[in-house]
């Protein structure tokens, strides 16, 4: 059953129920209310009778053997016959006892005011006051609770076909919102990755939406990235491998010995296809947050600074000059020195590559502390160069797998496209992040911020 259904049904089993039982309490409340009324006009002639009836029921041993002898020896009927009164007296189990008065006895029982008979707690039997007055206002009675009968009925029934009528539109008009994120959640299980609905609402249901979409336009995300995945890495491996493919065919071919040199490019080739395999497994490991990590105080300074003695060789190739500037006296991080040093060797080599001869690359390292009550703080390293910069275009996505600012770039010189994917994840798995802020003309600065530990 649908929840449209089901809410509907609540609504309707509600709206029945509480009608019938405003309409039952109504009815039962007016019905003693109007009794009381005309039984209270009637008092006291009703006393005379009821009084002394109640006195020989107790005295006769509780019981009401000999009552017509008694009324017609002791009672004095002519105060009846003066008032054109009637009356009857009725058992427990409503046996007529005696009757007096020159109405009819059905008269008497159906427009005669009843007042029940107790003697010690005990209900004893139930008399019968019948005159003018109280046929009258018996009468009186009836219709007003036939009256109110018919209404209370007509008007339960007018209650209850609009109220049902307006659950019915209430429960269409609140499931809407569902359904229509149903009808998405079949599309998106049938592939429609990107599917949006609508937001029509701040309540749950729009939050809802609102937490579907965000969800449609990750999983459309997620899957052009495997598509790019899949496509990159078999590009990747494409031409490596028919290189290696076309040496050996050509090996064959001539059938003659190989010489040494001739083995050469297969081995490039094949150093590179370990080294793209190699990190593939590294950046999927990171991706997993199940890389090992072999974390130990370590001085990024000095690290820093074996860095830029590796690379200098090919910056003053290109009369690079590399600047290594540190604001902090806290240098020191409990990190992966391996690993790190990883991140910034490829910060590094990608600098110098891009910065044109006679240019400069600047290391800066300084302490940002953090929030109130948070121990230690946050080391800041930053990489800039004076290159070309880069497009705002290709910011979002150079963290990417195999992303490439310039296409028509030469793999062997630029690289595979995984070296910033994976310090990106490197630097995620220690609790830090790295950001980069480019412009075109301006260089590119790239900032590794890496959380300073207690025991750092």
């Amino acid at each position: 059953m649908s929840v449209r259904r089901k809410l509907f049904f609540a609504m309707a089993f509600f709206i029945v129920g509480m009608g019938l039982v405003f309409a039952f309490v109504t009815q039962i409340v007016l019905k003693d209310t109007l009794h009381l009324m005309v039984e209270s006009g009637k008092k006291n002639e009703i006393g005379e009778w009821s009084g002394p009836f109640t006195e020989f029921y107790e005295s006769n041993g509780r019981s009401w053997e000999g009552i017509q002898t008694y009324a017609d020896a002791s009672m004095r009927k002519d105060k009846l016959a003066e008032r054109s009164a009637s009356i009857a007296l009725l058992s427990q189990n409503k046996q007529t006892l005696l009757f007096f008065g020159d109405a009819e006895y059905n008269l008497v029982k159906r427009f005669g005011i009843e007042s029940r008979l107790f003697a010690d707690g005990d209900w004893i039997g139930s008399l019968y006051y019948y005159d003018k007055d109280a046929d009258f206002t018996s009468k009186l009675r009836i219709g007003i609770l036939d009256s109110t009968r018919v209404l209370l009925i007509i008007g339960t029934l007018g209650f209850v076909i609009i109220s049902l009528l307006l659950a019915f539109w209430l429960s269409r008009r609140l499931t809407a919102p569902l359904r229509s994120l149903i009808t998405a959640i079949d599309r998106l299980a049938k592939g429609g990755y990107g599917i949006q609905t609508p937001v029509l609402s701040k309540d749950e249901y729009g939050k809802a939406a609102a937490a579907f979409n965000q969800m449609s336009v990750q999983l459309k995300q997620l899957e052009e990235a495997r598509r790019n995945l899949v496509a990159d890495v078999a590009h990747e491996l494409r031409t490596p491998i028919t290189i290696v493919q076309g040496k050996l065919e050509l090996i064959q071919q001539h059938g003659q010995q190989i010489a040494p040199e001739s083995l050469l490019p297969l081995q490039d080739e094949l150093i590179r296809l370990t080294r793209l395999v190699d990190e593939l497994h590294q950046l999927s490991l990171a991706e997993a947050k199940k890389l090992p990590l072999d974390r130990k105080p370590t001085d990024i300074h000095a690290l820093l600074k074996r860095i830029v003695e590796h690379i200098t060789p090919d910056a003053d190739n290109k009369n690079i000059r590399i600047e290594l500037n540190c604001s902090s006296d806290t240098v020191t991080a409990n990190v992966d020195s391996n690993r790190v040093k990883q991140v910034f060797l490829n910060l590094l080599v990608n600098a110098v590559r891009y910065t044109p001869e006679n240019g400069l690359v600047r290391l800066s390292i300084s302490a940002e502390n953090r929030k109130r009550n948070k121990p230690g703080g946050n080391l800041l390293v930053s990489v800039s160069d004076t290159g070309a910069g880069i497009s705002s275009e290709h910011l979002p996505y150079l963290f990417n797998r195999f992303y490439r600012t310039d296409e028509a770039r030469d793999r062997n010189s630029g690289g595979m496209g995984l070296g910033l994917a994976i310090a990106k994840e490197f630097i995620s798995a220690h609790g830090g992040s790295i950001e980069v802020d480019s412009k075109p003309g301006n260089g590119t600065t790239f900032t590794v911020s890496l959380p300073i530990f207690p025991d750092s």
